[in-house]
């Protein structure tokens, strides 16, 4: 099943207030969602919560893939209480890329943040603390790329720090 054109007046009036940055407005299995140009995310994701009501930051999650350009899928889930409706904004990140943090309009991105970055090493730009929130600090790699095995586990820190072989 292919996701379908999402139409109405929130799509009309995203794509009027940021033209060009918006590529698409689609819906798929009744997810509603916008993928943008990433340097327009903060302020989409200012403008839902300031003036379409979409006020709750529910998660950020990244996707790999690494054999594009722009390997990962960024997607913020934003949710209106006064609509009970749900919106995930989309963008893509190539790998180095720093997009802007969005700490400054959902204070929640903080962690989310934090854990997008411990995962599959995407360091959002001006987030007030960038550093691990999973995994110990010294840890090696990051774990949900595609192209950290699973048996690429830092051996040494398991070893240091629980005092066992790794049962790889």
């Amino acid at each position: 099943m292919a996701a379908t054109p999402w139409e109405g007046d929130l799509p009309l009036r995203l794509k009027q207030r940021f033209p060009g940055q918006i590529a698409e407005c689609s819906t798929y299995l009744g997810q509603d969602f916008v993928a943008a140009d990433l340097a327009s995310v903060v302020q989409i994701v200012e403008y839902l919560k300031l003036e379409e009501d979409y006020d709750y930051l529910v998660d950020m999650t990244a996707v790999d893939y690494p054999g594009r350009e722009k390997r990962f899928d960024l997607v913020w889930i934003i949710y209106s209480f006064a609509r009970n409706h749900r919106i995930r904004v989309k963008a893509f990140a190539a790998d180095g890329e720093s997009p802007a943090t969005t700490t400054s309009v959902h204070a929640t991105a903080n962690w989310l943040e934090r854990e997008i970055f411990d995962m599959f090493g995407i360091a959002f730009e001006g987030h007030p603390n960038m550093t691990r929130i999973l995994m110990p600090d010294e840890w090696q790699g990051h774990p949900l790329r595609k192209d950290y095995g699973i048996f690429q586990q830092d051996r040494d820190w398991v070893r240091e720090n629980l005092q066992i072989e790794s049962a790889q």
